[in-house]
C-alpha cells in the first residue's frame, strides 16, 4: 500500500491551499450549530427516553402535572413570634406574585381557613396554635420548633426549553430572598434546597468547567510542542487543526440535537487529547528526516508510515467509544456517540488539513532544528536489557495488580464488598456549597427529600372518590406511614385530614360508613377548584390517583427495599379493602429513577468495556495477525485502568456518572500507543530479533509515546481543578491511568515480549553476527532508522 498511499498523500499537498480552504467554509456552520448546543442535567435526562423507568415517568406527568419543587426553610429562635410570622408573610405573598410558581406553606393554609391574615400579636399567637395543634404540617416539614418552611412547585411545562425556565424562576426567586438573604433578621438563617437547584448548579459548573478548562489545556499543548519542537510553526499547525477539531466536533452534536449533561466537557477534551496525541504521532515521523533526505520526498512518506497505525488507533477508540451506546444512561451513551463521530472528524482533519498546514507553514524538520527527549534514545538503547532481566518481576508484578484491581472492582467474598455506586445527584456538586450543607442539615432535621411516587391507576370512572377506596387508600396511607424507612405520606387521605382541619372538624378521618361518605362527596366536589387536590386525582376520569412517599433513600439497595415494602403494604390493603383490587401500582418519581440509573451502571461499566475489549483486540489482531502476542499488546491498558480501580478503593472514591467512564476512556485513548508500538516492532522483527525490534520500536517511536502520554495525562489532569466531584475524580483518575500505563508499555510489555520470543539478548562480548536484509523500502522511503 505504500506507494498508492504517498501518492495520495502528494495529491493531498498539491491541493493543501483548496483543502484549507474548504475546512475555513465548514467552520462557519460548525461554530453555527456548535455554540447552540443546551446543557441540562435534570435527572430524568440521565436514562434514555426508551427506558420503561422514563416512560412511566413521563406518563405520570402527563396525567398529574410536571413540576420540579424547591422548599425554603427559615429558621429562627421563636419561628411564632409576631415579627417572624410578619416578615415570613411578606415573603409568602412576594413568592406567590412570581408567574409560574405555586407556593405552599402552614401559614398560606391558615389564611385560607381564617379567610384572610394580619400579622398581629394575636394573629400571630392563633396561627400557633393551628399549626402546632395537629402533626399535618410537621409531617410535610412546613413547620418545627425552629423553623418555617415554604414549598415551592415550580412550572417548567412549555416555552422553549426547561432548563431556560428554570433558570427564568430560580432568577426570580433568588431576586426576591436576595435581601433577605443579606440581612436575615428577624430569621436566624435562610436556606433553599432542591433538585431544580441542584440541576442548575450542574449546569453551571458543568459549562464552567469547559469554558475554564479548555484553556488550560491549550496552554498545556503550547508549552509541550514548543518544548517538543521548538518551532512557532509547527506549534500553528497544531493549534489550528486543534481548533477546527473542537469546532467541527461541537458543531456536529449541535447539528443532531444534543444536549450537553454532566459528563459532556469530557467530550470535546477526550477528542482533543486524541487528536494531539496522533498530531504528535505524525508530526514526530515527519521531523525524524535522515541527513540530506528531501523533505518534500520525505513529507508523503512520514504520512504513509504512520498512516495504518493512526487509522487502526483512531478506529479501534472510535469503535471502543461507540461500545457505550449499549449503556441505558443517556449521558454515558451520548458520551460515546459523540467521541466517536469526534474521532471520525480527527481522523479526516488530523491526514488533510495537517498536512496541508505543515507544507503551507513548511514546519522544520530535524535537518533545521533538533527536537527535545534525546535522553530517551539512551534509555531505549539500555531498556531492551533490563526488560529482559527483570521480565519475570515485570510480567507477573502486572498480572498481580491486574487481579488486584478485579478484586477491588467486584468485591471479594466474606472480606471486601463490591465498590459502591453513587447515582445521588447531590453528591456530584461541590461538597463545600452553601447548596450540599444546607441539604445535608435540612435531611437530618426533616423525614427526608426522597419523593416516591405510588402510582395506582386502571380504576372505574369516579373510583377515587368512592367511600370504600377511600377507605383503603387511608389504611394504605397509615400502613405505609408506619415503617420506619417512610417519613411522610402525601396524597388524597392527607389533602382529606387536612381539608377537615381547616373547616374545623379536626384532624381525624372518621371511620364509619356515614363520615366517609360524606368526605368523599366533599372531595368530589372540590377536585375542579382546589389545586392541591388536583395534583393527586385524575380529574379527567376520576380513577386514577397517586400517593407521595418521601423518605431518605438515595441509592438503590434502599430504593429496592422500598419497593419490597410498597408491594407488601398494598397486597395487604386490598386484602383488607377489596374495592382497591380494580387499581394497580406502578413506582415512579425521582427516586425510582435514581435507582434505575445506579441499577445500569455496572451493566454500562462491565458490557462497554467488554465491547470495547473485544473490538479492540480485533483491531490488533487484524493489523498483526498475532493472537497470542496482541494480547500482550492489552496488557498496559489492563493494567492502568485495574490499577485504577485499586487506586479508587484506597481512596475511598466511588463509581459514578463520570468514574464509570474511566474503563472505556483510558482503553480507548492509550490502545494508540500499542499499536503504534508493535506496528514498529513488527516492522523490524521481521527480519531481526527481539532485541533489534525493541530498540528500532523505541528509537522510531518510544518518544511520541511519551510525549503523547503526558499529553494525555496532562490534559485530563486539568479537570482535577474542577468544583464537581465526579469531573474532578475522573480528572485525577485518568491521568494516574495514562501514566500507569505508559510504564507498562517501557517495561511490562517489553518484558512479556521476551516471555513470548523465547530469545536472549544478543552477548556484547560476541563478535557482531552478519545483520539479516531489512526489508527494501519504498523508492521515496528514507532509509530505515
Amino acid at each position: 500500500m505504500a506507494p498508492r498511499l504517498e501518492a495520495f498523500f502528494r495529491a493531498i499537498i498539491a491541493r493543501r491551499y483548496v483543502i484549507v480552504a474548504v475546512f475555513a467554509a465548514l467552520m462557519v456552520p460548525s461554530v453555527y450549530f456548535g455554540t447552540r448546543v443546551p446543557q441540562d442535567n435534570s435527572l430524568d435526562k440521565l436514562i434514555v427516553e426508551s427506558d420503561p423507568q422514563s416512560v412511566t415517568a413521563r406518563r405520570f406527568a402527563e396525567v398529574f402535572g410536571g413540576g420540579e419543587y424547591i422548599v425554603v426553610t427559615l429558621e429562627a429562635e421563636d419561628p411564632f413570634s409576631p415579627a417572624v410570622v410578619a416578615r415570613f408573610d411578606k415573603l409568602e405573598r412576594d413568592l406567590a406574585a412570581l408567574p409560574g410558581v405555586e407556593v405552599n406553606s402552614a401559614l398560606g393554609t391558615f389564611r385560607r381557613a381564617r379567610a384572610g391574615f394580619e400579622p398581629t400579636a394575636e394573629q400571630a399567637a392563633a396561627f400557633r396554635d393551628f399549626a402546632t395543634r395537629t402533626d399535618l404540617f410537621r409531617r410535610q416539614s412546613l413547620v418545627s420548633d425552629h423553623f418555617l418552611s415554604l414549598a415551592l412547585l415550580l412550572d417548567v411545562s412549555g416555552g422553549p426549553s426547561r432548563t431556560a425556565r428554570r433558570r427564568a424562576h430560580l432568577a426570580a426567586i433568588d431576586q426576591v430572598l436576595g435581601p433577605l438573604e443579606a440581612a436575615p433578621a428577624p430569621f436566624t438563617a435562610v436556606r433553599k434546597v432542591g433538585q431544580p437547584l441542584v440541576n442548575a448548579q450542574l449546569d453551571t459548573e458543568s459549562s464552567r468547567t469547559a469554558m475554564r478548562y479548555m484553556p488550560l489545556f491549550a496552554l498545556f499543548v503550547v508549552l509541550l510542542t514548543l518544548a517538543l519542537y521548538r518551532s512557532w510553526r509547527a506549534l500553528f499547525a497544531i493549534l489550528i487543526t486543534l481548533a477546527v477539531t473542537a469546532a467541527m466536533t461541537m458543531g456536529f452534536i449541535g447539528a443532531i440535537g444534543g444536549v450537553f449533561t454532566i459528563v459532556s466537557a469530557l467530550v470535546p477534551m477526550t477528542v482533543l487529547i486524541t487528536c494531539t496525541a496522533t498530531l504528535v504521532y505524525i508530526h514526530s515521523r515527519y521531523v525524524e528526516i535522515e541527513p540530506g533526505e528531501d523533505p518534500r520526498n520525505h513529507h508523503p512518506f512520514a504520512l504513509a508510515n504512520k498512516f495504518i497505525a493512526c487509522t487502526a488507533s483512531i478506529f479501534a477508540g472510535a469503535v471502543g467509544f461507540a461500545a457505550l451506546a449499549v449503556s441505558s444512561i443517556k449521558p454515558i451513551r451520548d458520551l460515546g456517540l459523540w467521541v466517536a463521530g469526534g474521532l471520525l472528524l480527527t481522523w479526516i482533519i488530523s491526514f488533510t488539513l495537517f498536512p496541508a498546514l505543515q507544507r503551507i507553514l513548511n514546519t522544520p524538520t530535524m535537518q533545521e532544528r533538533a527536537i527535545a527527549g534525546k535522553w530517551f534514545l539512551r534509555y531505549g538503547d539500555a531498556l531492551p536489557g533490563m526488560s529482559y532481566r527483570l521480565r519475570w518481576v515485570l510480567v507477573p508484578s502486572a498480572l498481580a495488580v491486574c487481579v488486584a484491581g478485579v478484586i477491588s472492582l467486584t468485591g471479594f467474598p466474606g472480606l471486601l464488598e463490591p465498590m459502591h455506586l453513587q447515582t445521588n445527584a447531590l453528591e456530584y456538586i461541590d461538597h463545600s456549597s452553601a447548596l450540599y450543607k444546607d441539604t445535608r442539615r435540612l435531611e437530618a432535621q426533616t423525614a427526608g427529600l426522597s419523593m416516591t411516587e405510588v402510582w395506582l391507576q386502571g380504576g372505574r370512572a369516579g373510583s377515587v372518590t368512592d367511600a370504600e377506596v377511600l377507605r383503603g387508600l387511608i389504611q394504605f396511607d397509615e400502613a405505609l406511614s408506619q415503617a420506619p424507612q417512610v417519613g411522610a405520606v402525601i396524597g388524597v387521605p392527607y389533602i382529606a385530614r387536612l381539608l377537615r382541619y381547616i373547616g374545623g372538624q379536626g384532624d381525624a378521618l372518621p371511620t364509619d360508613d356515614a363520615g366517609l361518605q360524606q368526605v368523599a362527596d366533599t372531595l368530589d366536589g372540590l377536585v375542579t377548584r382546589e389545586p392541591m387536590l388536583a395534583r393527586f386525582i385524575d380529574k379527567k376520569t376520576m380513577g386514577a390517583t397517586h400517593l407521595t412517599v418521601i423518605s431518605r433513600t438515595a441509592d438503590y439497595e434502599g430504593h429496592v427495599a422500598l419497593e419490597k415494602l410498597i408491594d407488601e403494604r398494598w397486597k395487604a390493603a386490598v386484602a383488607r379493602a377489596p374495592a382497591l383490587g380494580q387499581f394497580h401500582v406502578e413506582v415512579t418519581g425521582l427516586s425510582a429513577l435514581q435507582a434505575k440509573i445506579s441499577y445500569h451502571m455496572v451493566p454500562t461499566l462491565v458490557e462497554s468495556f467488554g465491547l470495547s475489549v473485544v473490538i479492540i483486540y480485533g483491531a490488533f489482531l487484524l493489523v498483526f495477525r498475532n493472537g497470542l502476542m496482541r494480547l500482550m499488546a492489552m496488557i498496559p491498558s489492563l493494567f492502568a485502568i485495574l490499577g485504577m480501580f485499586v487506586f479508587m478503593r484506597v481512596a475511598g472514591i466511588s463509581l459514578n456518572v463520570a468514574t464509570i467512564l474511566i474503563a472505556s476512556t483510558v482503553l480507548g485513548t492509550s490502545e494508540n500507543d500499542q499499536i503504534h508500538f508493535f506496528f514498529h516492532y513488527q516492522e523490524r522483527h521481521k527480519h531481526a530479533s527481539t532485541e533489534v525490534a525493541l530498540r528500532h520500536t523505541l528509537q522510531v517511536v518510544g518518544r511520541a509515546i511519551l510525549f503523547a502520554t503526558l499529553i494525555n495525562a496532562g490534559g485530563f489532569s486539568a479537570f482535577s481543578l474542577a468544583n464537581l466531584p465526579p469531573i474532578r475524580q475522573f480528572g485525577l483518575l485518568t491521568a494516574i491511568a495514562f501514566l500507569l500505563s505508559m510504564i507498562a508499555d517501557f517495561t511490562a510489555l517489553p518484558a512479556a515480549l521476551w516471555i513470548l520470543s523465547r530469545e536472549k539478548p544478543a552477548d556484547p562480548t560476541a563478535p557482531p553476527a552478519p545483520a539479516s536484509p531489512p526489508s527494501p523500502p519504498s523508492p521515496s522511503a528514507p532509509p530505515p532508522l
